[in-house]
């Protein structure tokens, strides 16, 4: 790649973040209310992404073999029950994240 064609890259790319962050605030401005439809996506969105990460997370374990999918249950416990007893998204999904590679490297 060139390095005009560098440039041109890392500008559009600058650029497409730059859409997507500003986007939204013209789009939706302070002085209408914002759409039913919008409000429902920010309520029903984060809970399907994390479903879908944990589905994600858990599509190759083999429950018939070696570990039988023992850290991985591990750290989903960790995980949820953390978060049921602090309730901070970041705090329990970084101890589950943490643990589980605690639990592969060194016990299993």
């Amino acid at each position: 790649m060139t390095i005009v064609q560098q440039i041109i890259t890392i500008a559009l790319c600058s650029i497409g973040t730059m859409l997507t962050r500003f986007l939204p605030f013209l789009i939706f401005s302070s002085k209408r209310p914002t759409p039913k439809f919008i409000q429902y996506l920010g309520h029903a969105l984060p809970c399907a992404i994390f479903g879908m990460l944990v589905i994600y997370c858990l599509k190759d374990v083999n429950f018939l073999a070696g570990t039988h999918g023992l850290p991985e249950l591990l750290a989903i416990a960790i995980t949820v029950i953390l978060h049921l007893l602090k309730r901070n998204m970041l705090l329990s999904v970084a101890a589950g994240t943490v643990s589980y590679m605690l639990l592969i490297q060194f016990v299993f």
